[in-house]
């Protein structure tokens, strides 16, 4: 293959069909901030000028060339405070935040990779390239769990496509502007958000339509603003779509989740940022108002809650009232051992976060390249477990967000003599499956909840929202998210 430098020529953004990003705004500011720090201006790396950056030169050519052609398929973005602070570039690319934020060769089929590096190679025409591209991108189960066929609810008869509503308590809101991260994990589930496919991507401009289907169903009490990265939003912004939460008359309503990775990608949003501030006044009103307020905190590795920046953040969080949740996937690569577990789970309870879910790499994207055997990630879970206190044993998992719910792995043992998973539902579709043990056949080399095989016909009733299952074997049970509105 040519070296990667003959690449680097071309415009990047042509050559991927890329569409423009918006840039988190006014992520910045002037003078001296709590830590006496001189903030600095958020600066995003993408595909587009990580070739000018002097990093760049620091990489070898193969490493390059991984980064182009893998970011012509999936999303790349890092930023100034990732690369400067949490990497530590002797250890590239061994370096787990490395791995965590940067492209690699393996996260596409060999056969794909190559189609990519042979176009981009020879210059081929945007709208060929991006057909390729798109294809590609199509194999990758870029939706798994139902979240396009079963989770968008319905309201006067028309689709939500801001919302899901999985499970009967909880909604998720996906605010339009909220719709990029300060730096995208080379994993996320929610890849397709940001590469610009028609049809892929979950948002909604306005709070309005939230509130009219809170206002139908009172059954929810805890609405989740994910994204992407809602703390991208300016406070201003942010503000619109939670006001109206809080002046509409929804009693029933008692949590407000916000999911965010901001606390390790850019602490900075409140600290330094000018409006930092006012995102916290935000917070304080909807303790005011007598709700819960829970950042929903991204965390994949111990590093990213060492820096000074970092632990005031939390403290500057936690002031306001707000609770603090530590949650991931197990990542290969990244966080696949227990001594890194072990050590998140300290740091954060000494900081004031409450460990909360230890997730499962998803069936979608370059899953074949972060993915663990469910044994392996069970035993990195249990010796991480048995390592802390009775305080960060507050953590589940390892879990998998399954198309009928939150399955976790409690172990493996023999049955009968025969050995197999033990299994539970911490949600479900159907309440009525959630905390009942149930059994699935052993298997060494499955990576996911459809892989596995009930122990007996006593266990099927769990396995029904397999969906290839669903389709030969049982039909679908009356599902709320299906009927809503």
């Amino acid at each position: 293959m040519d070296r990667i430098d003959r690449l680097t020529t071309f415009d990047p953004d042509r050559l991927a069909g890329a569409p423009d990003e918006p840039e988190p705004a006014d992520l910045w500011g002037e003078g001296s901030g709590p830590l006496g720090q001189i903030p600095v201006r958020y600066k995003a790396l993408t595909r587009s000028n990580i070739a000018s950056t002097p990093l760049w030169r620091r990489l070898p050519h193969e490493l390059r060339e991984s980064i182009q052609v893998v970011s012509a398929v999936l999303p790349f973005r890092v930023n100034e405070y990732v690369t400067d602070e949490l990497i530590d570039w002797d250890r590239v690319p061994d370096d787990p935040i490395y791995q965590l934020t940067f492209p690699q060769r393996g996260m596409l089929e060999e056969d794909h990779y190559r189609a990519v590096a042979d176009l981009l190679r020879r210059r081929a025409p945007a709208d060929e390239l991006r057909r390729t591209v798109d294809e590609i991108r199509l194999e990758l189960n870029p939706h798994p769990a139902g979240q396009l066929t079963h989770n968008v609810p319905k309201l006067d008869g028309e689709s939500l496509t801001g919302l899901q509503h999985k499970y009967r308590e909880t909604v998720l809101f996906f605010a339009s502007s909220g719709q990029t991260c300060h730096a995208y994990c080379t994993f996320c589930f929610r890849w397709p958000q940001f590469v610009g496919m028609k049809g892929l991507k979950f948002a909604a401009k306005e709070a309005g339509v939230l509130v009219r289907y809170l206002q139908r169903h009172r059954e929810v009490s805890d609405v989740i603003f994910t994204g992407g990265d809602p703390m991208t939003m300016r406070t201003a912004v942010f503000e619109r779509y939670v006001t109206p939460l809080l002046e509409s008359g929804l009693d029933h309503l008692s949590t407000i989740r916000i999911g965010t990775k901001a606390v390790a990608y850019w602490p900075q949003r409140f600290v330094t940022d000018p409006d930092a501030d006012d995102l916290l006044r935000l917070y304080e009103r909807v303790i005011a108002s007598g709700r819960n307020l829970a950042v929903m905190g991204h965390f994949s590795h111990p590093r990213e809650l060492s820096t000074p920046v970092a632990q005031e953040a939390i403290r500057r969080i936690r002031a306001t009232g707000a609770k603090i949740y530590m949650q991931s996937p197990v990542i290969r690569h990244v966080n696949d051992d227990s001594d890194a577990w072990s050590e998140l789970w300290r740091t954060g309870v000494r900081l004031g976060c409450t460990p909360y879910y230890m997730f499962v790499e998803r069936d979608t994207g370059p899953k074949q390249y972060f993915e663990l055997p469910l044994w392996r990630a069970w035993r990195i879970f249990r010796n991480a477990h048995s390592r802390v206190s009775g305080l960060s044993r507050t953590v589940r998992g390892p879990v998998m967000s399954a198309f009928g719910g939150k399955v976790q792995v409690l172990g493996a043992r023999h049955v009968m003599g025969e050995p197999v998973f033990v299994l539970r539902y911490l949600q479900a579709r159907d309440p009525v499956l959630v905390d009942r043990p149930f059994f699935a056949k052993f298997d060494g080399k499955a990576t996911w909840f459809s892989q596995l095989e009930p122990l007996g016909k006593e266990d099927r009733h769990f396995f029904r929202f397999h969906p290839e299952r669903m389709k030969r074997e049982l039909p679908l049970a009356a599902d709320h998210t299906l009927a809503a509105g």
